[in-house]
């Protein structure tokens, strides 16, 4: 399990989602109102404003940035696109911390769901991009059915979890937070596992009815498709609002290489950092060095 761990932290944060060759950075958003969105990710979410400049800003944790802000969207979005961005918190006591802060400032929630592996929390930004704030459990306690990975969608109890919430001002999100997946909006699942697993080489770790869940390095998802609302969706448009990016890192120089050969020789760009390739409903991806 790989460790987290900078000046301003006592003890390392292990987080399952960074133990694999490739994991999720940097989430870029288009938005129509930027200072909104930068105030609700800094005050509702509990992230740090890194930096601001014309039309952009950064926040994050760790000095790290987690997600990207541009001004600039011209078009509503499509039915394709993100469905959420998946912060992944260091520990339960973490979480529960986090929904003190959301009953405090009566933040309205879409959903509380037990997935077996992880808890999770879901809500929507002001201009409707999805968002869940989650943690997961030890990797050696995930259920498996067949020796795959069992997940499930199961009630949270938020009072119990809301009852282990530690006392004082919420001080915003601890130190060791993550990106741990994103989770997409596409228009066919087969065709969503024909790119990622085919093309992409990620594991294909659990389906749902309409959803596939994929990942690297044995963690239960780094990246998943679902055509809940989105099924037959065709390409994005330039412009749209909501995802313009994420970035794919690479842990290590021989996975940089084999990632980077496969999105060039399926059509990608090279980048200074990498290279950049769209899925077939136009979400960017971006690879880089860890």
């Amino acid at each position: 399990m790989i460790a987290v761990q900078d000046s301003k932290m006592k003890t390392p944060v292990n987080l399952e989602a960074l133990d694999a060759p490739f994991h999720i950075g940097v989430v870029t958003l288009r938005v129509h109102d930027l200072p909104a969105l930068t105030a609700f990710y800094r005050d509702a979410i509990g992230l740090t404003v890194i930096e601001t400049g014309a039309g952009v800003a950064t926040l994050g944790v760790d000095g790290q940035v987690l997600v990207r802000l541009e001004q600039g969207a011209t078009r509503p979005t499509s039915p394709a696109g993100l469905f959420h961005t998946a912060i992944l918190l260091p520990s339960r006591a973490d979480l529960a911390d986090w929904i003190g802060h959301a009953a405090a400032t009566r933040l309205p929630l879409e959903g509380a769901s037990d997935h077996l592996v992880s808890e999770a929390l879901y809500l929507s930004d002001p201009e409707g991009n999805g968002i869940e704030i989650y943690r997961d459990r030890p990797r050696a306690d995930w259920p498996r059915r067949d020796g795959a990975i069992k997940m499930a969608t199961e009630r949270l109890d938020l009072g119990a979890l809301l009852a282990e919430a530690r006392a004082g001002a919420y001080a915003g999100m601890p130190s060791g937070t993550r990106v741990g997946h994103i989770h997409l909006r596409v228009g066919d699942t087969a065709e969503a596992e024909s790119f990622y697993v085919g093309v992409l080489g990620f594991d294909l770790m659990v389906r749902y009815p309409g959803a596939s869940f994929m990942a690297s390095g044995g963690y239960h998802h780094h990246i998943a498709g679902n055509v809940w609302n989105s099924r037959g969706a065709g390409p994005r448009q330039a412009g749209e609002a909501g995802l313009a990016s994420f970035e794919l890192v690479a842990r290590d120089r021989e996975d940089f290489e084999t990632m980077r050969g496969r999105m060039l020789a399926a059509g990608g760009a090279e980048t200074a950092d990498g290279a950049a390739i769209a899925d077939p409903w136009g979400n960017r991806l971006v690879l880089r060095a860890a």
